[in-house]
């Protein structure tokens, strides 16, 4: 899979809004970060993205596809943050990272717009 493929999938689900964070592609649901995108500018083919899981679906997707899912390290790992090599994923295992991550940010409810000074 690809950055653009990554993408696609993503503003695929429903009220999905892309936007930046940090430097990176983000993709949000009421306002929530669900996953966001590190396009390797070099390399197109080799970017990788970044879901945020409840810990126990990361734990799954990690231990059924170590070559395609790792937590990011530290706390935001700790907590469900999980990288995508997007060049190991398939279109399946893609889309369905990305749905658990927008139904969890779903579930979680839209957060309050932050204020533009």
């Amino acid at each position: 899979m690809t950055p653009d493929d990554f993408r696609r999938i993503a503003r695929s689900l429903a009220g999905v809004e892309e936007g930046a964070h940090m430097g990176h592609a983000d993709f949000r649901v009421g306002n929530r970060i669900f996953a966001t995108l590190d396009q390797n500018v070099g390399n197109p083919d080799l970017g990788r993205g970044m879901v945020k899981l409840a810990v126990e679906e990361q734990e799954m997707r990690v231990a059924a596809a170590p070559s395609v899912f790792q937590p990011v390290p530290g706390g935001w790992g700790r907590g469900g943050a999980t990288h995508v090599a997007l060049a190991a994923a398939d279109e399946a295992t893609l889309t369905g990272a990305l749905t658990a991550a927008w139904r969890l940010a779903m579930a979680q409810g839209p957060t309050r717009p932050q204020k533009r000074t």
